[in-house]
């Protein structure tokens, strides 16, 4: 399956079912993190150098001690594709490396 294919419902639940946290929304899944101010801004600045490397980008809103990241594939009509599972992965693990507190 091409990484710009969409997913279908049931796929993207299973594929949800592997990254706790993260939630569909529409055509997106998001997830939010807390941690002070400051190091939100660094979590961002590191999930944006993967996301270059990577050739995805999430939405992201910084708000007072808490980012939420939103993936959707925009080159497949902003629909939810394998690319988004991927890059979700990525910042789980970027967060972890930052000490940043999922919100649930």
């Amino acid at each position: 399956m091409s990484e710009l294919q969409p997913l279908t419902d049931e796929e993207i639940a299973l594929r949800l079912a592997d990254l706790p946290g993260w939630e569909r929304r529409g055509d997106a899944i998001t997830r939010t993190y807390q941690h002070t101010y400051h190091e939100c801004l660094h979590l961002v600045m590191y999930v944006g150098a993967k996301a270059r490397e990577v050739g995805h980008h999430p939405d992201i809103d910084i708000r007072w001690q808490r980012v939420t990241f939103s993936i959707t594939t925009h080159d497949a009509g902003h629909q939810l594709t394998e690319k988004d599972f991927e890059l979700a992965a990525h910042i789980d693990r970027i967060a972890e490396g930052h000490e940043a507190t999922p919100v649930k």
